[in-house]
């Protein structure tokens, strides 16, 4: 191995590293988004029933961040997104396309049937502005009754 290639091989393992850190960095700050929306359901006076349920057995894609019962039992399933800070550019919805959606959906339906809720269910996206370092986050807003489940849908 001559110089430039060792120090070409020693440069892509520097990167991967940073890669490797700034995808643990992105992994807190998604746990912190959820804690901190969990926080925000709670003070609203609702339960929170589960966190990060992945009700398809396999597959990870199906993953609902937290599922929360409001004080009138209406059943939640909620999706956290996370960002630093809020843009002008971006749609509020932009991390919730329509693979997500799907993927959404089949999680939805799959807890709803393992735990047989014949009650009223939707679902909500929150979203957390702020990082992590700064402890509280700076806003937070709560979609509610976010369009996942199609009109008159039922899965049993």
């Amino acid at each position: 191995m001559n110089i430039k290639e060792a120090v070409l091989s020693a440069v892509s393992l520097l990167r991967a590293g940073d890669a490797h850190a700034r995808g643990m960095k992105s992994v807190a700050q998604g746990k912190w988004g959820e804690a901190a929306a969990a926080r925000f359901l709670a003070e609203k006076g609702w339960a929170i029933r589960g966190r990060n349920a992945r009700p398809v057995a396999g597959d990870a894609r199906c993953e609902l961040d937290l599922i929360a019962e409001t004080p009138e039992g209406t059943l939640v399933f909620v999706e956290v997104k996370t960002h630093a800070e809020r843009s002008a550019y971006a749609s509020r919805l932009a991390g919730v396309d329509r693979r997500k959606k799907k993927n959404l959906l089949r999680a939805c339906a799959s807890w709803l049937m393992k735990n047989r809720w014949h009650g009223a269910f939707r679902f909500d996206v929150v979203e957390v502005y702020g990082v992590c370092e700064d402890g509280a986050p700076d806003a937070v807003d709560h979609l509610e009754n976010v369009p996942l489940f199609p009109p008159k849908w039922r899965f049993w």
